[in-house]
């Protein structure tokens, strides 16, 4: 004989793992820009959750959060004009928040050349206590890019690093140019999702050239350099260079090449307020990390990286970037910086860099020894995952022995004696 209510526990078992995938990122919203006659041009099908750092009258703050689901696309979102000008697809959401994503194409591949987000700091559900309320904007070049006429898609997660912004796309289907009003069923699929490359055996050469497939992690290493007074900056870090440029057939190229710490020469020098690490090998001329600090707020962050290198098959074969404007790999002054998750860095529109399993300090040291350790963002919320899971599973097996012992407790109050 069953016991009364147990039928109860099938319907309560779903409900409660489908509360349980919730956990893992928001749900994806399905974004759509038609031109006049109605067809679509883009659809965009994506979840997106953004990492910031904000300053606030009492010091810098973190903030997460994500794209809500009730973000629309704004009607200055366009399907662009032929050889004029090309499609654009903006999202609105909270209190004048704007993500942009600006596409380009030539004969064969369709990329988001340019993604930007411009936030409204005097939201005070997003920004509270925010030192200012003006309207910033960041941007960034991206990786997002398909063959014409297929979707391109990226089942990981795709960090798009901007300043003092960190955006993450999850389950991502993007495709512009549309030729239909639905996605391809033929798709791109990102580096991300695609395993690392197996070395395959000889055979003949391709008659046509192939992009460079993207190498492996890089190897860490730990830098060091030291003044005067001591050591100034310690460093663990494998770094991975991404350096877009135009070829001397007028096509655009992508070189991606990870630093060899065996075949690197390091130097740096130790200010009061400015530390930097100097790389050269045999891919770089010169690799400049600079560290600088913040008195106020008595923290240390990446404030610059300088590159000149050699591109052989370059229109111009020197190439040089560099910013000064970073705030990246923030931590404060004594104590160390860590990150297990891969951080890109746009240092400009042309160059970026991967830095893989990050831990660094600079300026002031006790030892020579890293300090306590200030986690990043990214492993933050990493850590949340198991933890929201490992509750929700706890939470699953208490709710179905409290339903089994009711049920069993109901079964047996049907024999009681009279």
């Amino acid at each position: 004989m069953a016991a009364p209510g147990g039928t109860r526990r099938g319907p309560l078992l779903l409900l409660l793992l489908l509360l349980l995938a919730g956990f893992v990122h928001g749900a994806s919203s399905l974004f759509v820009v038609k031109n006049g006659n109605g067809t679509a041009c883009i659809m965009a099908d994506f979840s997106a959750a953004f990492l910031m750092n904000y300053d606030t009258k009492s010091g810098s703050k973190n903030v997460t959060f994500d794209l809500p689901s009730k973000a629309e696309v704004l009607n200055s979102s366009t399907c662009g004009k032929e050889n004029t000008s090309d499609p654009v697809l903006k999202i609105a959401f909270g209190k004048g928040h704007t993500l942009t994503l600006n596409f380009t194409r030539n004969a064969t591949r369709y990329s988001v050349h340019l993604l930007s987000f411009e936030y409204n700091l005097s939201d005070t559900d997003i920004f509270p206590n925010a030192s200012t309320r003006d309207i910033k904007t960041v941007e960034s070049i991206t990786d997002i890019k398909a063959d014409i006429d297929k979707k391109y898609r990226c089942v990981s997660s795709n960090q798009i690093h901007m300043n003092n912004v960190t955006i993450i796309l999850h389950d991502t289907t993007i495709q512009a140019y549309l030729s239909s009003n639905n996605f391809s069923k033929e798709e791109t699929r990102c580096r991300q999702d695609i395993p690392s490359p197996t070395t395959a055996p000889p055979g003949p050469k391709p008659t046509s050239p192939s992009p460079s497939p993207v190498p492996e992690s890089p190897s860490v290493h730990k830098y060091n350099v030291s003044g005067t007074n001591g050591t100034c900056l310690l460093a663990n870090m494998g770094l991975q260079l991404n350096i877009t440029y135009e070829k001397k057939d007028n096509t655009i190229a992508t070189r991606i090449f990870n630093i060899n710490p065996n075949k690197t020469t390091i130097n740096g020098s130790c200010n009061s307020h400015v530390v930097t690490l100097e790389l050269r090998s045999e891919n770089v001329t010169l690799l400049v990390f600079s560290f600088g600090m913040n008195a106020s707020s008595s923290r240390f962050f990446l404030q610059g990286i300088q590159l000149n290198t050699m591109l052989p098959d370059a229109r111009e074969p020197t190439f040089k970037a560099g910013n000064d404007s970073l705030r990246a790999l923030q931590a404060t002054i004594g104590n160390s910086y860590k990150c297990n998750a891969e951080e890109n860095v746009q240092v400009t529109k042309a160059f970026s860099v991967n830095i893989f399993k990050v831990w660094v300090q600079a300026f002031k040291f006790e030892g020579d020894k890293f300090g306590s350790v200030e986690e990043c963002q990214l492993d933050e919320n990493n850590m949340l995952i198991p933890i929201a899971v490992g509750g929700a599973l706890a939470g699953l097996v208490l709710i179905v022995l409290i339903a089994y012992l009711i049920g069993r407790k109901r079964s047996h109050a049907g024999y009681q004696t009279i």
